[in-house]
């Protein structure tokens, strides 16, 4: 005897079955019904491919029936258009990015995709939603999120948070693409309308002159004064510095390691700065952090931002000065001072790409000095 699904009347008179209720929708598509014990039951969709498999798709709990044809009919649709009929989470889709990009790109670039993934989209709620059932809404929401423990008063942390968010989404966008060209999902609908943040004006890098680096030095508290020291005779990230304990230092072989956006690297030191950690080191444990506060404690943005505005403050030098202006101007001391490129970067933590183009000019500058000074003609 046919069943009907159609009415509430007529599913409360089924027989509660795992089987679901069957209702044709077209040729090789249905909509089922399943009947529990209790409760309203639950609805789901399945496909016959032209393989003659067939596919299946929970739709959850609708009210009525003609809810749940018009939740199953885009999976139809997508799927006849070609579509794979596996439901994808946007998990499984960025980890199969990542695969990719080891496989056609690089080890580099896969590991930064994996990185922002695992910061941002992993364990998140949005990783759990099914690639196909993702929203406009849903990938704004994520965006925004990256902003929420920013200083909206502070313009250069904002700026800088909304630069690194657009550069999340940049690689977000890119692995939802590539489902997109694999045929696991139909529509770029989800994200395309999802644009990076305006830009805020590029960050001014603020140069200290030899005086300059001296009068803040002095404006400094004794603990942030080392802090500042270790950066310019390093040119580290801040934050590099401040997690760096004194086993990381080894004085026999004159060198300092760091743990920073492009993972763990060594770094060779100069006999000053040898000097100086050495002393820094000295009668402390191997956990205990080199460059520490006053109290021992770690040092982190919030610990030094104020202070380090009243030591720039102190030192009668512009507003715009911040303590990653010290890393720009040891950066660009290494540069002029005629140190290769590759070494900079190796030393600095960031890529040539990023050497150059950021401090290009400087080694320009420098090749020509050494072209005034040869006879060509």
């Amino acid at each position: 005897m046919k069943t009907n699904i159609k009415t509430k009347t007529d599913r409360q008179k089924l027989t509660p079955r795992r089987e679901p209720y069957w209702e044709r929708i077209r040729g090789g598509a249905y909509v089922g019904f399943r009947k529990l014990e209790s409760g309203e039951g639950t609805w789901i969709a399945r496909w016959r491919g032209e393989d003659g498999k067939q596919h299946y798709r929970a739709l959850g709990e609708f009210s009525d029936f003609d809810a749940a044809v018009k939740d199953a009919v885009p999976w139809f649709d997508q799927t006849e258009g070609g579509t794979s009929p596996k439901a994808t989470t946007v998990e499984a889709t960025c980890k199969e990015y990542v695969e990719h990009l080891k496989t056609h790109k690089s080890e580099a670039t896969a590991k930064d995709a994996k990185g922002r993934f695992n910061r941002l989209v992993y364990g998140k709620a949005i990783a759990r939603t099914e690639l196909n059932r993702l929203k406009s809404s849903d990938v704004r929401k994520w965006l925004n999120a990256q902003l929420a423990d920013v200083d909206a008063e502070d313009a250069e942390d904002l700026r800088r948070a909304k630069d690194s968010a657009n550069r999340n989404l940049a690689s977000f966008k890119a692995a939802l693409n590539f489902a997109l060209k694999s045929h696991l999902v139909a529509t770029d609908a989800a994200w395309k309308t999802v644009t990076p943040f305006p830009r805020s004006g590029k960050r001014r890098e603020r140069f200290l002159t030899l005086e300059e680096r001296r009068q803040l030095l002095a404006a400094c508290p004794a603990d942030l004064q080392t802090l500042v020291h270790a950066l310019l005779i390093t040119a580290a990230r801040p934050g590099e510095i401040a997690a760096a304990t004194a086993g990381d230092f080894d004085r026999k072989a004159g060198t300092l390691a760091l743990q920073g956006k492009t993972g763990r690297r060594i770094v060779s030191l100069s006999s000053a700065a040898l000097e100086f950690f050495t002393k820094a080191a000295k009668g402390k444990l191997p956990s205990a952090y080199l460059v520490a506060r006053v109290d021992g404690s770690q040092w982190n943005k919030d610990a030094w931002k104020k202070v380090f505005s009243r030591a720039v403050k102190g030192a009668h030098l512009p507003t715009d000065v911040v303590l990653y202006s010290v890393r720009h101007t040891a950066i660009s001391e290494m540069i002029a001072s005629g140190i290769d490129s590759f070494i900079v970067a190796r030393l600095a933590g960031t890529s040539t790409a990023m050497i150059d183009k950021h401090y290009g000019h400087l080694r320009h500058d420098r090749t020509r000095a050494k072209l005034d000074q040869a006879r060509m003609v």
